[in-house]
């Protein structure tokens, strides 16, 4: 939701133990014989959850309904779903689409993650009428709409305050309060020791899936809000129709029988030291060793360049990635990872996008968007690169320049990639000792031929990457 949350998320760390691996095609957990069942050594299965069979392959597209068009509404939005499927999205994530708090209020318009009813539609958007009809024209375009849930607090003056005073947390002086330690002074936090208040909130978000259609959720501060109660939640949803869930934190015990994405934070921030810190490449590998290690295999982690909170609280792409915007955003589409984009960057948006303010998006045909769309064909057309126990490990390829150039293969079954990116500024040759990526390949982006061996050398320019494919 706000700046900051990934130093949360770090702290807290990784709490859960990876006793087993889900299934590759189904993610759901694997029936075993009854014999088996008693064993102690018998791996069992991390994730309970089955991944719906459509998000496999699925990127994210984050839209900020506010800034997106010049009108601001659903219904504008609507008219950009062709767009957006050509450019190759496959999950829309909508801002919170309520109704926005008057009472301490930041701005002229508001949060839009202060909620005052949760059954409501922000009349600045649009009507409820509205909302199913964006919903309906994106499954006419086989894409899937998920809504921003904000489940750990409301606005001052939601209903729930008056009618339901017990279900809110109270600081020492017995009163309603913000988010301890934060400056979120337009919310107050909720009891989740309230059994009444969990069942509310969960036939609210099944209120959305039956009566608007939308396919899950994207949980605001999911970290603030009792494990259990999500686990439960995902377990009512899907008894209505699979939904696919994302969690706005950085924990593993999420996956287990509640979420099926995480936010990949440490990815976003080793991935930033490089590009304006002077970190090398290195920082990298601590990600993935810790996502293949310690992580279920067939959890998704999401990849990002930008989204709302780091747009406009911490810089623009370009602000964030500099020289090293391309060469990220392509890894973070062909590495391992669900991947996400937010609204404005295919358009090479200049601007940190107001966020209590209007502040329309400036839409243009721009390199960005052309590069991202070559890169999301690219990742439902083959199958090493889909997401997460579907798609094919990334394997490290060692070469001459470690420190500077990051170069990996992903080998599966079908197809495959070999990727490299010259993470400095300057140029740079590599070689590789060992044999892994040997073999004939296409270059994906000029159609060329290679073939690897042992004395194959590459000439990499500063900050550019190559992805060929495995022929």
């Amino acid at each position: 939701m706000f700046k900051y949350l990934a130093i949360v998320s770090a702290l807290i760390g990784i709490t859960a133990c990876n006793s087993g691996e889900p299934s590759a095609q189904t993610g759901a957990a694997t029936t075993a014989a009854p014999a088996e069942e008693t064993n102690p050594y018998t791996p069992k299965p991390y994730i309970k959850i089955d991944h719906p069979e459509w998000s496999r392959n699925a990127v994210i597209y984050q839209i900020n309904t506010r800034q997106f068009t010049k009108e601001g509404t659903f219904a504008a939005a609507q008219q950009q779903l062709p767009r957006l499927k050509e450019l190759g999205a496959d999950i829309l994530w909508l801002m919170p689409i309520h109704p926005i708090g008057e009472k301490n209020r930041k701005g002229s318009l508001g949060s839009p993650y202060a909620i005052k009813d949760y059954f409501g539609v922000n009349p600045e958007f649009g009507t409820l009428e509205d909302l199913k009809s964006f919903v309906d024209a994106a499954h006419a375009l086989d894409m899937y709409v998920i809504l921003d849930w904000v489940a750990n607090h409301t606005a001052w003056d939601n209903a729930l305050v008056v009618e339901h005073t017990d279900w809110y947390e109270r600081d020492w002086k017995g009163d309603f309060h913000p988010t301890p330690w934060w400056d979120w002074s337009d919310i107050i936090d909720l009891d989740y020791s309230k059994p009444a208040l969990r069942e509310y909130m969960t036939e609210a978000m099944t209120y959305w899936v039956t009566e608007a259609g939308v396919d899950g959720f994207r949980c605001d501060v999911a970290g603030y809000v009792p494990l259990d109660f999500w686990d439960n939640v995902r377990r009512e949803l899907d008894e209505i129709k699979p939904v696919f869930m994302l969690a706005e934190w950085q924990t593993r015990d999420l996956h287990a029988r509640a979420f099926d994405a995480t936010y990949a934070w440490d990815w976003h921030n080793a991935m930033h030291n490089i590009a304006v810190n002077g970190a090398d490449v290195g920082a990298l590998f601590g990600y993935y060793s810790a996502n293949e290690s310690a992580w279920p295999k067939d959890a998704f982690r999401m990849t990002f360049i930008s989204n709302h909170d780091k747009n406009s609280w911490e810089g623009t792409q370009f602000e964030l990635f500099g020289d090293a915007l391309e060469a990220a955003i392509v890894l973070s589409v062909v590495g391992e990872g669900m991947p996400l984009i937010y609204n404005g960057q295919e358009a090479g948006n200049p601007k940190r996008l107001a966020f209590f303010e209007k502040d329309a998006i400036e839409w243009r045909d721009h390199p960005i968007g052309a590069l991202y769309k070559q890169l999301f064909a690219l990742k439902h057309q083959t199958r090493a690169l889909w997401n997460s126990a579907n798609g094919a490990r990334m394997i490290p390829v060692i070469n001459s320049e470690p420190d500077k150039v990051f170069s990996f293969v992903r080998l599966g079954e079908e197809d495959g990639i070999f990727a490299l990116m010259n993470f400095s500024a300057e140029e740079k040759t590599v070689s590789f000792p060992e044999n892994l990526h040997h073999g004939t390949y296409t270059d994906y982006f000029n159609g060329g031929e290679s073939r690897f061996d042992e004395a194959q050398k590459l000439t990499l320019a500063p900050w550019s990457y190559r992805v060929y494919l495995k022929n």
